[in-house]
């Protein structure tokens, strides 16, 4: 397998997972008589020091290639390294078709499942997954939804319907419903919340996002459809699209989502997950597993024919069961 860019898979098999990843990293003119080592940092920030170096270190191992640290990149060549495939922790792979007419698809994403590659992530996403199931070419995604956000996603089955769907959404022209169930009930229930986002540098979590004056415009639509003791489920319309728009704001309303561990009342449960992983001390304080957010219908013009379209994705299991037996919540996982 190929990594052209940090985090973006190429993928071009779909048979056996080959042991080795190969990373290819072009040298631009901007990174002229670099270090190595320095260079590599910069195009993967994300790698501590003592990993590149282990990583270099490995060349002459992995591809007989003695590679040093401290050896100076030239502008225009490309650096080829390679790392074993790293393990990936388990997710759900199978995914229903809601909707296909040979121009648009709908399909219900499962929670848990990432949508495109990260560094812990390769083949358990759902890029690769259409590769695999529909071969090249595949239907392409118009938009995104978070790892543990289950439902509805739409994707372009032709270049041309791909193109245009991505231009509705850049557009503001697909109206999107999620449902949430969140701890307590939003005052007023029914309400606009109009607050900027960005990085929340306070945290020390550097993907969690918050309300900042200099951040970028965010507005969200939500109405309270009914409350059950200590909590309530909302329907929630995101006029902007936002890096988890909606949960910030419903967090920012006092109401966070059951199970969500970065806006949740309590923001160390993050850092225990990441440390710690999934334990049941961290399932009677969170609930549920994952955060109880479903991208639930959306409405738009058809990107091939301008027909005025709806689809609608049902609440999965997981979170039907939990609101139907609100009072005895904490015995689900």
């Amino acid at each position: 397998m190929t990594v052209d860019e940090p985090g973006e898979e190429l993928g071009e098999e779909l048979g056996e997972e080959p042991e080795l990843i190969e990373v290819r990293l072009t040298v631009h003119p901007q990174y002229q008589g670099w270090r190595l080592d320095r260079f590599i940092k910069a195009r993967i920030p994300r790698l501590s020091r003592s990993r590149i170096q282990q990583m270099i270190r490995a060349q002459q191992e992995l591809q007989g290639v003695c590679l040093r640290p401290s050896g100076r990149v030239r502008g225009g060549e490309e650096i080829c390294l390679l790392r074993p495939r790293p393990h990936e922790p388990d997710v759900p792979r199978e995914f229903e078709v809601l909707h296909a007419d040979g121009q648009l698809m709908a399909i219900d994403k499962p929670a848990g499942l990432p949508v495109h590659a990260t560094a812990r992530f390769h083949r358990n996403t759902l890029t690769y997954l259409l590769r695999q199931r529909f071969g090249e070419p595949c239907p392409t995604l118009a938009h995104r939804l978070d790892r543990e956000t289950s439902g509805l996603m739409l994707l372009g089955q032709t270049r041309e319907a791909g193109v245009a769907l991505k231009a509705l959404f850049r557009e503001r022209r697909v109206h999107k419903r999620y449902l949430a169930l969140v701890h307590g009930r939003p005052e007023p229930s029914e309400g606009v919340v109009d607050l900027p986002l960005g990085p929340d540098v306070a945290s020390g979590i550097r993907v969690k996002m918050g309300v900042t004056p200099g951040g970028f415009p965010a507005r969200t639509r939500y109405r309270v459809l009914e409350s059950r003791g200590e909590f309530s489920l909302v329907e929630a319309f995101p006029e902007t699209g936002r890096q988890h728009q909606i949960r910030a704001h419903l967090g920012a309303l006092g109401a966070p989502l059951v199970g969500d561990k970065l806006y949740g009342p309590d923001p160390s449960l993050f850092l225990e997950f990441v440390e710690t992983g999934w334990s049941e001390s961290l399932r009677s304080r969170l609930l549920l597993p994952r955060h109880a957010l479903h991208a639930a219908d959306a409405s738009f013009p058809h990107p091939a024919t301008g027909a005025p379209t709806s689809l609608t994705c049902e609440l999965p299991p997981d979170i039907r069961r939990f609101w139907e037996t609100t009072g005895n919540a904490t015995s689900f996982s």
